[in-house]
């Protein structure tokens, strides 16, 4: 017998076709999947609220890694978020951080738990391994 999940299958929806965006740079989708007063509680620096925030974030690192790659390797789903481990990888041909293109490649881990409502992420904790992307690139 089958179980019908309509809000967790809503938020999963969500959480996936905001990583595709990320994958192709496809930002103007953050606008239907992300709340203007989303909350992220491990914003990237300067980052601002709302799908503007995720857009400008994900858009420095496409110019620093344009082959960036987010996997999931593991993902839970309940009724309002959306857990799952991911591995990030990319190519540094553009400036990061302020330091110049190194050719170098990296791939980490990492984590994120995102709250949905109407299926829109409006809350988000996060955690990745950002000394191993400079570690890997000579810069750390």
């Amino acid at each position: 017998m089958s179980i019908l999940h309509p809000t967790r299958d809503a938020n999963l929806k969500a959480q996936t076709a905001f990583g595709e965006a990320a994958n192709s740079g496809s930002f103007a989708a953050f606008d239907d999947l992300v709340a203007p007063d989303c909350v992220d509680h491990d914003p990237a620096p300067g980052q601002v609220p709302g799908p503007q925030g995720y857009a400008a974030m994900f858009g420095e690192l496409r110019e620093a890694f344009p082959d960036m790659h987010i996997e999931v390797d593991h993902l839970v789903v309940d009724d309002d978020n959306v857990a799952f481990a991911y591995t990030f990888s990319g190519t540094h041909t553009g400036e990061f951080q302020g330091h110049a293109p190194t050719q170098k490649s990296f791939s980490i881990r990492g984590m994120q738990i995102s709250r949905f409502v109407d299926g829109r992420m409006v809350e988000r904790w996060g955690q990745s391994d950002q000394l191993g992307i400079l570690t890997q690139l000579g810069l750390g």
